[in-house]
């Protein structure tokens, strides 16, 4: 649930209803107006103080609020209304009355009993996506000076907005554009509303199960002796019909019979019996319930719209609800200890909070961080995500001082573009680690460009993953790992890994494992490896890795640990143990620990080779069960405090969207060319002169050269150019020109150019094909830029090796837009032809800062443009002077209902308007879960 969650289309088609959360985590639902609301309009007009009339009208009396909900009412009336309504009952109601085609006058009410829970914030947020929607580009208001709690919630949403004082009234002027502030503010209310509406869910105090078995049999027992045997610390309950207690649990016929109030219910019945206990919940005022139960959403239409019914129902009656068709919850506070599942190990009391959509991935990963040692805060097992979603822990767990870092198992995203903006929160504060089921799901993309066919299924997932700072792990093995490692040792402050052996080939295998997982094994200095030979005297090798022979001892270890960790040559140790006779492998490696807490920046790990029992890990210390897992897992460290080290250079210069007229300007283009062609569920292809104006926008010269539909015309441009020159045809009908050998290069004469013309044509079958001629560029690195839209992540940019071996090379990395300059940089660099980029075997470096302008601005341009679904620059000739863009091809589609017409985009572009006029999709936080 977000406190935003009106539904839409990408391009904003807004549904019917919202349900949001209000400050103190309540559930409302803001919805537009019915006729059948007037009785509840005019009873909140009637209920609020003779002050609050007067703040709203500027007169006193009710005269003037009963003739305003007479007009509202009114068949013909202009405004467009929404209301917030909490248990059937309207407490707020908003109203923008348009003044012109872009213009709307807005003013709210909301009933005494509920301000400050920020009603009036979210109804202005709905109103201003709904009437963005419709074409108003801005609220304008009149508010009292005295008002300071109506100017407070214009000024604190974050919308552009101007104000000034004329005749004792403050005229108010606000764009109802979004803006980063806007949908910063938003999210940090937001955030706060959800940790006050899922505190019953995370750290109950009070719990009953429903559904709890006389006999020894069933969920609903077993998850009452999971609770009994973690030793719950709160007050626990059963409800059963027959008020006997059950293994020394109190019980009730009801929850409404129970003396205190339930902070959180665990529903274990029959699919068909949850709705009464629902019922009963509802009755006693609970707030959070866990519906374990299956038969719901999983198993078809019925179950469907079963689950449908108990998700309205507990919206309207404030519960939150976790399932259903879920394993349980775990809270794991020193102050709750509380396991309501069934059939999960009770793990250590830690910082790690776990979410997981698969009940079995679930009970595997509570099984090994049980084995682990790893402490866990919190686990939720997320069930049919009706209600509560990992989205909606992400921020319960942002500023919850127990949980240090968040685990996600994850099989879909409800809101992908959501889920990137609160990961990026998350993990600017606390690791995100995530496992994503699915990435082998067959098939490619369909697409006729190389950066749609080149997109597999979890493409967009590894590229918002990137640029949100989120540890994507592949297994639940290296996320458990990953997570011990971040939990006892901390971040490491680079990727130089000193390696500590009893045994050679163990050490030699361990650098090995290193170099696969990125981490460099640095030759040590001569002063240090001097150093170690004197602590070490009579081993075999003072190099890195260093040997320290089948005896040795313990000081011997802990000496030489003491010099690699003392000195400014490496940022992490990693000690591999052999087991021996020779000695004991706990007294071996105990004086590890304490190195470690005297070397608390820098992360130890432990291997022990010969799978040892009864070696622990010390508190400063990871202990893993091979090198490859250790070394997999520091990399996985060493890559999210990197991200952490770059993000403030990264938010600097983040393409956070188009510029105003830039991508006001794009988008008109692409919409007029839709407008004016059949609508085609393919798309269609841009023809060269449209690819250019709309590439214009953003300063892309592409494709480069001049298009002509005549021979002489193709003559003039060569003459202008000079020789030599490319010739080819410019059909966005014929997509992949080189294969179907309409490309002529090359070409110094006048002659040869009016020949080839012809050969093209000829082969294209249409003697008036349009062609393009281009200029000779010498030398420099083919390089292919594409974009590709999915239809719930919205654009991805690609770089990659270019020309015709695009495909055979394989050699790519993608960006999840807004991306900054350094991202870029950075997928450059991961490219295997990155050293020819920079400078091979004494080459002159080309313009690789050209190159990442040109990315970014078309990952602005991918922002900018929803109708754009596909884009190729293959190839880009980069060069010591410049980029040349020497193809391109654009796919265009239409996205759904065009929010404003043609004509009042062109109006705007035209006018010039400093501020930035949001035209594009409604904001991603607009969006369901």
């Amino acid at each position: 649930m977000t406190a935003v969650q009106e539904q839409t289309s990408e391009i904003g088609h807004t549904l019917p209803s919202a349900d949001v959360l209000l400050a103190d985590g309540s559930v409302a639902s803001i919805r537009p107006m019915r006729a059948a609301d007037r009785s509840q309009v005019e009873a909140l007009f009637e209920s609020v103080s003779e002050r609050a009339l007067y703040l709203r009208f500027f007169t006193f009396g009710k005269a003037a609020a009963s003739q305003y909900v007479a007009h509202l009412f009114e068949p013909i009336a202009s405004a467009s209304s929404l209301v917030a309504e909490q248990s059937g009952r309207i407490i707020g109601i908003v109203d923008a009355e348009r003044c012109s085609d872009v213009e709307a006058e807005i003013a709210f009410l909301v009933a005494e009993y509920a301000q400050g829970m920020g009603v009036a914030t979210l109804l202005l947020e709905h109103q201003a996506a709904r009437s963005r929607r419709d074409g108003v580009l801005s609220f304008k208001a009149e508010i009292l000076p005295i008002n300071l709690v109506m100017l407070r919630v214009f000024r604190d949403a974050g919308f552009t907005i101007e104000q000034h004082l004329e005749a004792g009234v403050v005229s108010l002027s606000m764009s109802t554009a979004t803006s980063p502030q806007s949908i910063a503010v938003a999210d940090v209310h937001e955030i706060e509303a959800q940790r006050h509406s899922l505190r019953p869910l995370l750290h109950p105090q009070t719990v009953a199960v429903i559904g709890v078995r006389r006999s020894e049999t069933g969920v609903g027992r077993a998850i009452l002796k999971s609770i009994l045997d973690g030793g719950f610390r709160g007050a626990l309950y059963a409800v059963h019909p027959m008020t006997v207690p059950i293994a020394g649990v109190p019980v009730h016929a009801t929850l409404a019979t129970i003396p205190v109030r339930v902070d959180l219910a665990i529903i274990a019945v029959p699919a068909d019996q949850v709705m009464s206990a629902m019922q009963d919940a509802a009755q006693a005022g609970v707030r959070a319930v866990v519906v374990v139960s299956s038969g719901f959403g999983e198993i078809g239409p019925q179950g469907q719209a079963l689950e449908k019914d108990l998700l309205r129902f507990a919206r309207r009656h404030n519960i939150r609800v976790v399932g259903p068709n879920c394993l349980g919850v775990v809270s794991n506070s020193p102050v709750t200890t509380l396991n309501a599942t069934f059939g999960c190990a009770m793990p250590a009391t830690g910082g790690l909070a776990i979410a997981s959509q698969s009940g079995g991935v679930a009970i595997a990963l509570l099984q090994a961080a049980a084995n682990a040692d790893l402490g866990v805060a919190s686990f939720v097992s997320l069930g049919n995500k009706a209600d509560v979603s990992g989205n909606d822990l992400i921020e319960a767990w942002m500023d919850d001082p127990g949980v240090d870092a968040a685990a996600l198992y994850l099989e879909s995203f409800g809101n992908p573009l959501k889920f990137a903006r609160l990961a990026r929160r998350f993990s600017e504060r606390k690791p995100l680690l995530a496992i994503v089921g699915g990435r082998s799901a067959g098939g490619r993309r369909a697409g006729a460009s190389h950066t749609a066919a080149s997109a597999s299924p979890m493409t967009s997932v590894d590229a918002m993953f990137a640029r949100t700072g989120v540890i994507d792990c592949r297994s639940l093995e290296e996320l458990i790992d990953t997570a011990k490692l971040l939990q006892v040792g901390g971040l490491p402050r680079g990727r130089r890994l000193g390696i500590i052996s009893n045994a050679g080939g163990l050490g030699v295998l361990a650098a090995d494992a290193a170099a696969v997982a990125g981490i460099v094994v640095p030759e040590l200095s001569d002063g240090l490896r001097r150093d170690l030979a004197g602590r070490l005297s009579g081993t075999v090798g003072a190099a890195n890795p260093v040997d320290l022979g089948a005896a040795s001892t313990p000081d011997r270890l802990a000496s030489s640990a003491e010099a690699l960790l003392g000195s400014h040559e490496v940022d992490s140790l990693l000690v591999v143990i052999s087991h021996t006779a020779l000695h004991d492998v706990a007294e071996l490696i105990a004086p590890i620990a304490r190195i470690a807490s005297n070397n608390p920046d820098k992360p130890v790990l432990v291997v022990m080779s010969g799978a040892i029992p009864g070696c622990p890990s010390g508190p400063k210390t990871a202990t893993f069960e091979s090198c490859e897992r250790a070394v997999v897992a520091l990399a996985n460290a060493c890559g999210y405090a990197e991200w952490r080290q770059d993000r403030r250079v990264a938010q600097q210069d983040v393409t956070a969207g188009p510029a105003a007229l830039a991508g006001l300007a794009a988008r008109t283009i692409a919409l007029d060319i839709l407008a004016s062609a059949p609508r085609s569920g393919g798309g269609l292809w841009l023809t060269v002169p449209e690819s250019k104006e709309l590439l214009g926008q953003y300063g892309v010269d592409a494709p480069t050269g001049e298009f002509t539909t005549t021979i002489t015309g193709a003559i003039e441009a060569a003459a202008r150019q000079g020789p030599p020159v490319t010739v080819k045809c410019a059909d966005p009908r014929f997509l992949h020109k080189s294969e179907m050998k309409l490309v002529v290069t090359g070409l110094r004469t006048m002659r040869g150019v009016r020949d080839a013309v012809k050969a093209l044509r000829a082969r294209a079958g249409d003697d008036k094909v349009p062609v393009l001629v281009q200029p000779h560029v010498g030398g420099g690195i083919e390089i292919a830029v594409g974009l590709m839209r999915d239809d719930r992540f919205g654009p991805l940019v690609m770089v990659a090796a270019g020309g015709t071996a695009t495909e055979l090379l394989d050699d790519r990395a993608f960006l999840a837009p807004p991306f900054s300059t350094t991202d870029a940089l950075a997928a450059l660099s991961s490219l295997r032809i990155w050293p020819l980029l920079n400078g091979y075997r004494g080459d002159q470096p080309v313009s690789t800062a050209d190159l990442v302008t040109l990315i970014c601005q078309i990952g602005r341009l991918g922002e900018a443009v929803p109708e754009l679904s596909e884009m190729d620059l293959n190839p880009v000739i980069v060069t010591t002077d410049g980029v040349h863009c020497v193809d391109a091809r654009i796919r265009v589609q239409h996205r759904g209902p065009i929010q404003r017409s043609l004509e009042t985009a062109r109006q705007l572009s035209q006018k010039g308007r400093g501020r930035r006029m949001n035209i594009e999709a409604t904001p991603d936080r607009l969006v369901d879960r």
